[in-house]
């Protein structure tokens, strides 16, 4: 195999990496690490944020652990970079990860409930 087709393979596993993680069966359940990882790549995989705020300034607080998933608040870093108050830090968005399949809900506030992620409905 040349080393273009190496290349291309490279750069193809690492763009999917976020997906093969979510659609594989999983041996154990995700650590917390893991799972912000995911959710993380997702949303840089899927430029969810580009319009509204930079992934550079938004912290991930794990604010519920289950045995079946991670529920996380995607909330505002405010410093020098960033701008804002820094005695604040506003959810911008909930997700929960689940331990298991790594698969991605996002909290729907308007409707009061978990949804399937759809970075299509977060823009």
């Amino acid at each position: 195999m040349s080393k273009s087709a190496l290349s291309k393979i490279a750069v193809a596993l690492a763009y999917l990496w976020p997906a093969i993680i979510q659609a594989g069966p999983k041996s154990q359940p995700l650590n917390e690490d893991a799972a912000l990882n995911i959710l993380l790549h997702t949303l840089q995989r899927d430029h969810a944020y580009e319009k509204r705020i930079s992934l550079d300034c938004v912290t991930f607080d794990t604010e519920n652990t289950t045995r079946t998933y991670f529920e996380v608040a995607l909330r505002e870093k405010h410093n020098a970079k960033c701008g804002g108050d820094p005695e604040t830090s506003p959810v911008v968005d909930r997700y929960r990860i689940n331990r298991a399949s790594g698969k991605i809900e996002w909290y729907n506030l308007p409707e009061d409930r978990w949804k399937t992620y759809d970075p299509a409905k977060i823009r």
